[in-house]
């Protein structure tokens, strides 16, 4: 079965990155496996090729042909690694391009109206490398807590705290715009921030690496922090809730940016969705129907979520671009340094004009 060279130039080629051809091979191995002996045999070879909606009727000695050409070490099988041979073999691709593409759009499923068992995504979890950034950071926040709750204080008054806690009357110390998120006010506060972006960082991590998810985490509590020095000039921050809405909206992003590639992904918005609207509506009813003066920073809390939101579409994993998502993308970049820029040159601003005295 010979071709000329312009034929091998046009014929149809393997649509993955090589970091997923193992997988990817493999899983076509497997599939015609039947046997589950780890080769392919004369028929399952055969069942390969006339899995082919016209080529019923090849002949028998086509097959044989290819499997002797394919057999390597003339064992009569194919293991995997000849297997992976033959399907790479340009002499070959003109029986087994249309096969190879046709099994691209069987296993990365394509949602229709009515489809909601996707599930690319969630095989994107992997346990390495391991997901631990996000365990380290609160392993952190416990060891400053106990070591001012060892002084006995754990109401932000420590020696860590003050040096750490956001401080509107230190915005000059421009570390208290990130550093505040590992104080804590009592052990109650300590341990909700830490179940939650457990909680809603690990998962993150395993699919879009730590490195990620802490781009992520630090906008939004550098992004609380601003907006809260901004609207609330007088209030002090302790605790990580700016990076925990962020993590919140993250998982808005990457359902938005990840649509058809996520099993349920309707209810998992609605999930978050319905998390951030009780948030903030309960916040709006405390402060302008109760009027009542608490010590949570909502302003924080959304800020936040629109960092997470806008940072997550930047910089979490799309597994599948498409041309509406890249102007998405440059939408929610701009918008973000837009908005951090005009914060820090605000702040900047204050303390050079109205930095209050303690």
């Amino acid at each position: 079965m010979k071709m000329t060279s312009h034929q091998r130039e046009t014929t149809v080629s393997v649509p993955l990155t090589p970091t997923r051809s193992d997988l990817y091979w493999r899983r076509i191995f497997n599939k015609y496996d039947r046997d589950n002996d780890g080769k392919i045999s004369y028929e399952e070879l055969k069942n390969i090729i006339e899995s082919r909606e016209y080529d019923h009727d090849l002949p028998d000695n086509v097959v044989e042909k290819i499997m002797a050409l394919a057999d390597r070490d003339m064992s009569g099988y194919l293991n995997f690694d000849e297997f992976v041979a033959m399907m790479h073999n340009p002499d070959l691709k003109a029986v087994f391009g249309h096969f190879v593409a046709r099994y691209v759009h069987s296993i990365i499923p394509h949602r229709d109206p009515v489809d909601t068992t996707d599930g690319t995504y969630e095989e994107e979890y992997s346990c390495w490398p391991p997901a631990v950034c996000m365990i380290i950071i609160s392993l952190v926040e416990i060891v400053l807590f106990c070591y001012d709750a060892a002084q006995g204080k754990t109401d932000a008054t420590g020696p860590i705290a003050q040096i750490f806690i956001y401080n509107p009357h230190k915005r000059q110390e421009a570390w208290r715009f990130l550093t505040y998120m590992l104080v804590h006010v009592g052990v109650v506060h300590l341990l909700v921030n830490l179940l939650v972006q457990l909680f809603l960082g690990v998962p993150l991590e395993m699919v879009h690496r730590w490195w990620r998810v802490v781009l992520v985490y630090l906008a939004g509590v550098a992004a609380g922090s601003l907006a809260t020095s901004l609207t609330d000039p007088k209030v002090y921050l302790a605790g990580a809730s700016g990076g925990v809405y962020a993590l919140i909206a993250a998982h808005v992003a990457t359902i938005i940016m990840n649509w058809s590639e996520m099993e349920f992904a309707i209810v998992q918005l609605l999930v978050f969705l319905l998390l951030a609207s009780v948030d903030v509506g309960t916040a709006v009813y405390d402060r302008y129907w109760r009027h009542l003066q608490q010590n949570i920073g909502y302003v924080a809390h959304l800020a936040g979520a629109v960092a997470g939101l806008l940072v997550g579409i930047g910089v979490l994993r799309n597994l599948e671009k498409r041309k509406w998502e890249k102007r998405l993308w440059w939408a929610a970049v701009v918008l973000y340094f837009s908005l951090m820029i005009a914060g820090v040159l605000a702040n900047i601003f204050w303390v050079s004009h109205f930095q209050p005295k303690q």
